[in-house]
C-alpha cells in the first residue's frame, strides 16, 4: 500500500504536468475518464511508523478490519461487518460506470487476475478459478507485467514463488474471500485485477523514485485498455435511453448480467475477434449483432454499436442484482442436474496477496 501510494500520485502529477506536452498523454486523457483513488485505508497507512518489509499494521483500518476481506463475495456469505471506507467504495462503484480497473499492494511482484474465489462452478477443484472473461484477464495481467520493468521475469520473492511471464489467476495463488477485484467484477461490471508492486510492504523513501520509473510504461499501458472491446447506447423509439438494458456477449454470459447505465451506455472488455452481442430489454425480442472487433487501443476508442428497439417507448425498470453468494447458487444448479455415479471406488486428488 506505500508503494502503490506513492506510485499513484506520481501518476497523478505525470498526467497533469504530460497533457498538452505528451502526444499520447493527451490524447488518453481526452477521451478516457481516469479516476484515482491513492489510498482507501488512510487510518492503515498513519499506523505505519516503522517501516517493515514483512509486516506492516497498516493492512488494518482504525476498527482493527482488513479491507480487501471486507467486500460482499460471490461464493460465500462473508460475515464481516462492512465498514464505512468499504461501504463508500462500493458506493463509488454503484454511482460510477467504471470499466477496467486495478487495485495495488505490496509483499510480491506479480499482476494477479480474478477469480480470488471460487467452487466447481468456476473450476476450483482443479485449481483455477476461471471467469466467464478469463481470455481477457490474461491479457490485461500481462499487459501491465510486460511493461513492467522487471514483472514480467516471473522472479518471486522468494525461492518458493515463481510465476510464469509475471501473472496469476487469484485462487491459483491463494483463495480469497471478500477481495474488492471479485466485487467489481461481479457487481461493479468493471475488470479490475490486483497489483502485488514491491517485494517490500513498506521500503525506504530512496527507494520510491525508481519504484514509479519501473511501473509508469505498465500504467499507462494499463489505462489503454480500457479502450478494448465494444461500446454504445441502448434506445427506444424516441431516441431516449433505456437504462436496465442487458448488453452481453453470446458465449460469456455474467452470474450478474451485465446491464446498461442511466444514459443507456453499454461497455464490454473484448479482444480482437468476431462476436455475437445481445442485447435484450425485459418483455420484448433480443436484438442480436454479429461484430468484428479489432484492437483500438491505440486509437484510443472501443468499437461503437448502438441498439434502438422500435417497439419500446418506456424506460426499462430498475434491476439489482442482489449480494448473495452468487456463484453458489450457480454451484447449487449445475450439481442438480447431474447424474449420480455408483462407484466401488473413488480416487481422489486433493489439490495468495
Amino acid at each position: 500500500q506505500t508503494v502503490g501510494r506513492e506510485i499513484l500520485l506520481h501518476l497523478i502529477d505525470f498526467l497533469v504536468t504530460s497533457y498538452r506536452r505528451d502526444p499520447v498523454i493527451t490524447r488518453l486523457l481526452n477521451n478516457t475518464r481516469i479516476h484515482i483513488m491513492p489510498t482507501m485505508n488512510p487510518d492503515g497507512f498513519e499506523a505505519t511508523k516503522v517501516p517493515d518489509c514483512y509486516y506492516t499494521r497498516g493492512r488494518y483500518n482504525k476498527n482493527g478490519e482488513d479491507l480487501n476481506r471486507n467486500f460482499p463475495d460471490a461464493f460465500e456469505r462473508n460475515n464481516a461487518s462492512i465498514q464505512p471506507e468499504t461501504r463508500a467504495v462500493m458506493n463509488w462503484i454503484k454511482n460510477e460506470t467504471f470499466v477496467l480497473s486495478a487495485n495495488l499492494h505490496g509483499g510480491a511482484l506479480v499482476a494477479s487476475y480474478t477469480f480470488d474465489n471460487g467452487n466447481s462452478a468456476t473450476g476450483s477443484l482443479e485449481g483455477y478459478s476461471r471467469s466467464p472473461d478469463d481470455d481477457v484477464f490474461i491479457h490485461l495481467a500481462k499487459t501491465y507485467s510486460f511493461n513492467h520493468a522487471s514483472m514480467y521475469k516471473g522472479t518471486g520473492c522468494d525461492n518458493r514463488q515463481t510465476f510464469p511471464d509475471g501473472i496469476t489467476n487469484g485462487y491459483s495463488w491463494y483463495q480469497l474471500e471478500g477481495g474488492m477485484q471479485d466485487y467489481n467484477y461481479v457487481w461493479g461490471q468493471c475488470f479490475e485485477i490486483t497489483l502485488e508492486l514491491s517485494c517490500c510492504k513498506y521500503p525506504p523513501a530512496d527507494q520510491l523514485a525508481k519504484f514509479w520509473k519501473d511501473n509508469r510504461a505498465a500504467l499507462i499501458e494499463y489505462i489503454k485498455q480500457v479502450h478494448l472491446g465494444i461500446k454504445g447506447q441502448v434506445t427506444d423509439k424516441n431516441g431516449n435511453p433505456i437504462p436496465n438494458a442487458i448488453v452481453e456477449a453470446q458465449g460469456r454470459p455474467h452470474v450478474c448480467p451485465y446491464r446498461t447505465n442511466e444514459q443507456g451506455e453499454y461497455f464490454l472488455l473484448l479482444l480482437p475477434g468476431t462476436y455475437v452481442i445481445n442485447a435484450t430489454v425485459p418483455g420484448f425480442k433480443s436484438m442480436l449483432k454479429t461484430v468484428e472487433i479489432r484492437d483500438n487501443t491505440g486509437n484510443f476508442t472501443a468499437l461503437k454499436h448502438d441498439f434502438t428497439f422500435p417497439e419500446v417507448s418506456i424506460r426499462s425498470s430498475a434491476a439489482s442484482c442482489p449480494k448473495t453468494p452468487l456463484y453458489q447458487e450457480l454451484q447449487w444448479a449445475s450439481a442438480a442436474v447431474k447424474p449420480t455415479l455408483h462407484v466401488t471406488l473413488v480416487l481422489i486428488t486433493v489439490l495468495l496477496v
